[in-house]
């Protein structure tokens, strides 16, 4: 949107270091009892969830001594993430008194601002930018979390001219310079300046492929039901994760995308490689990848409207 509007905008990933292993656990109970509101059984099963829980390390006939579990909450649980949301929650009002938009996935902290003015209002300043970051690596300290600067990336999107017209090479942060990268990785999407996710793509192709030779290798042994498995599991999925981005994207980037697709019915299906593909998505009920990025589209804008 903000390219639409003649601007290019800098994304900043922020990188946490071990963070679902620090969280405190007795600022965590206080931010369920005033941020969320928890009180009485409640809160009392939160705190017995937490506190008092001990850990040791076992190999063999031999056991480590026996220690009281202070802090962190397990990451794969089904609890993990959304306790460690909510011990973020101070996060947001902080970057909010800078004026800068940002998005909080779990442990992923996303910051981004337009860079240049097309009104007349003054644009955010690199010193905004440093004050902030400064706040968050202050208020990071204080709740014994640690920011991970050397792993931190920033980007420029926008237009080829406006890429071109930009003065910004990169940021300070924590008393390093961080040069801007030409790709980051948002939550497994790699993302290019100009958002055409062509890096995405081809290291799409690149892990699909590669797991499709070994399911190649094992097709012969294997009954359809479990190489369908195999299939959803390592090359379904990625071409399905995050889709929804791609809508719009050149006609040959897509057919990079079918291409792999067709490869995977093919291998499935033991057929040869010059025989024709539709009959034989029709048969496993597969969407050609333009309907599946569609459908994806049309799923989340049904979730939008009503809820």
């Amino acid at each position: 949107m903000t390219a639409d509007t003649g601007s290019p905008s800098l994304l900043i990933l922020l990188d946490l270091t071990a963070s679902f292993d620090t969280i405190d656990h007795n600022i965590l109970l206080h931010r369920l009892q005033y941020s969320i509101g928890l009180s009485g059984n409640v809160h009392n099963w939160f705190t017995s969830y937490l506190t008092g829980r001990t850990e040791h390390v076992t190999l063999g006939s031999a056991k480590s001594h026996t220690h009281n579990v202070t802090c962190g909450v397990p990451q794969g649980s089904v609890l993990g993430p959304i306790l460690f949301t909510i011990y973020m929650l101070p996060l947001g009002n902080i970057i909010s008194r800078h004026g800068l938009s940002f998005h909080c996935y779990a442990d992923d902290i996303q910051l981004y601002l337009r860079t240049t003015p097309i009104t007349s209002t003054a644009p955010l300043s690199a010193s905004t930018l440093t004050n902030c970051l400064e706040d968050i690596e202050v208020w990071m300290r204080l709740n014994f979390l640690k920011l991970n600067s050397s792993k931190t990336e920033a980007i420029l999107v926008g237009t080829p001219h406006h890429l071109r017209s930009c003065t910004i090479t990169s940021i300070t942060f924590s008393g390093q310079n961080i040069p801007l990268s030409t790709s980051v990785t948002n939550l497994g999407v790699k993302m290019d300046p100009q958002l055409t996710f062509d890096t995405h793509i081809k290291h799409l192709c690149k892990s699909t492929f590669y797991h499709l030779k070994n399911i190649a290798k094992l097709r012969p042994t294997l009954s359809l039901a479990d190489a369908e498995k195999l299939v959803h599991a390592f090359v379904s999925s990625r071409l399905d994760y995050c889709n929804a981005l791609l809508i719009g994207i050149p006609g040959k980037n897509i057919q990079r995308l079918q291409y792999i697709q067709n490869s995977a019915a093919r291998i499935l299906m033991r057929v040869r490689k010059h025989d024709h593909i539709t009959p034989i998505l029709k048969t496993l009920h597969w969407l050609p990848v333009p309907l599946r990025i569609e459908y994806k589209v049309s799923l989340l804008t049904h979730q939008c409207i009503y809820g």
